[in-house]
């Protein structure tokens, strides 16, 4: 290993890259890592820490005028300033980098903060400078994607929504996936006039479709939206303005056009495809399970490998490629990554939570399912007067009695889901949820008071 100048190289500062490195370095690996845009990758900076600061928000709004129904009266309407918003936002997002830095620092990483390129299995380039590693990990993550249409060069992503000058009066959303509909309800809330248009049927796909259209019909309260429709050209105003050509035929004038039309693995430019490293259609890098591609001392984790493109599962990808490099056996056995169960939430406005199989998968899986539902006005809303419902569903196989799938949208659903995840893995049965007392009176307490399949 003293052969190169690093046992350890990683090529991106995201959630997976800084969580190997990190624990490469503490189990006595030398580790070097780059990055040339900013620690903490996409989630930190123009993903879920902004994402859900902004969702914060756009809640106020509703919050004030909820107030109402409680007693309160406000001297005067509501303001909203969003450069104090963004201006915060980017204070936090600036200190969150600094403890990335320290964190990677502290436990001895060595940083680069340049663009790094592989110029053999063991050799990276660093600007003008060349360095050597026994073992490589490139954890670059993902970028938005915009269709080729004409017109798209005026248009914008997520990415560049958190840091604009001003907010626009009216925004078009372009996509049906979690960061279409989490940006329609946090632009909305902020009062953007907000039109989401969808290439495909329904939203949410790979989301329990039940739980997807109850949340369209609540989207439908605050946004126009509009299915089996997609975006033909973008034509920029004198006035600044875009007009937006449907593929309906329909016009429409707007502010802004932001694409959330998914995203793609971030590996051009790296010196991959020299490498003979074996690259998906998308450009995903092609790993086995123990995340190493067909370069032996070459691995990938998180966005760039186009599994599961979330947090919580890139910091587990890096864990464990780090721990079976440089730690020690137990007995042969190391961790292994597990891709059933994993709990996951859409900051929508409501919120939407879930955890293990839809009813879609679970009837294929299952036979004998038993599907448990409850959708109700919450407490809250009995004085608010928003007509807002909330949805819980639970998916159970009769054979075993196990819990197969738990689904929920409305307020803080994640909170609620997150818990409920722990008993989904432990495989809690109905018995055990029906054995379980509720707290009264709230909305998680409906998981354990459901009686009666429908």
């Amino acid at each position: 290993m003293t052969d190169f100048d690093y046992d350890f190289f990683v090529i991106g500062g995201g959630s997976g890259g800084v969580r190997a490195g990190r624990i490469a370095a503490g189990l006595g690996a030398r580790v070097g890592l780059a990055e040339e845009r900013y620690l903490g990758g996409t989630c930190v900076n123009v993903g879920c820490i902004p994402k859900k600061l902004f969702s914060y928000a756009s809640h106020y709004a509703q919050d004030f005028e909820d107030a109402r129904g409680y007693g309160w009266e406000l001297p005067g309407e509501p303001r909203f300033h969003w450069p104090t918003l963004r201006d915060n936002k980017d204070r936090e997002i600036q200190r969150l980098n600094a403890v990335y830095l320290r964190m990677l620092e502290g436990a001895g990483v060595v940083m680069h903060r340049q663009r790094a390129l592989l110029l053999d299995k063991h050799t990276i380039a660093l600007g003008d400078k060349t360095i050597t590693a026994k073992e490589i990990l490139v954890a670059t993550g993902g970028w938005p994607a915009i269709p080729d249409i004409e017109g798209k060069e005026h248009s914008i992503t997520s990415n560049e929504l958190f840091s604009l000058t001003a907010l626009p009066e009216s925004i078009l959303i372009v996509g049906g996936g979690y960061i279409a509909v989490e940006f329609a309800g946090i632009l909305a809330g902020l009062k953007v006039s907000t039109t989401l248009v969808h290439r495909g049927p329904s939203l949410l796909r790979g989301f329990d479709a039940e739980i997807a259209g109850a949340f369209a019909v609540e989207l439908q309260k605050y946004a126009t939206l509009q299915l089996d429709t997609d975006v033909v050209k973008i034509h920029k105003l004198a006035d600044g303005g875009l007009q937006v050509l449907l593929s309906n035929d329909v016009v429409l004038t707007v502010n802004a056009v932001m694409f959330a039309t998914g995203r793609n693995p971030n590996t051009a430019n790296l010196g991959l495809e020299a490498l003979g490293i074996e690259l998906g259609e998308n450009g995903a890098i092609i790993v086995n399970d123990d995340f190493t591609t067909n370069v032996p001392n070459i691995h990938a984790v998180g966005d760039v490998i186009d599994r599961v493109a979330l947090t919580p599962v890139a910091l587990a990808e890096g864990q464990i490629l780090a721990q079976r490099l440089f730690g020690k056996t137990d007995g042969g056995k190391r961790r292994a990554m597990r891709y059933e169960n994993i709990p996951t939430a859409v900051f929508s406005n409501p919120n939407i939570a879930t955890v293990g199989l839809d009813e879609e998968g679970a009837r294929q899986q299952y036979p004998n399912l038993a599907v448990y539902r409850s959708h109700f006005k919450a407490l809250r809303h009995t004085l608010s007067g928003r007509h807002e419902k909330t949805f819980l569903k639970l998916l159970v196989d009769t054979n075993t009695d196990r819990v197969v799938g738990i689904h929920m949208l409305g307020a803080d659903a994640g909170e609620i889901v997150q818990g409920l995840a722990v008993a989904i893995n432990a495989g809690a049965t109905k018995a055990d949820f029906d054995a379980t007392l509720g707290i009264h009176p709230t909305v998680a307490e409906e998981f354990v008071t459901m009686r009666t399949p429908s």
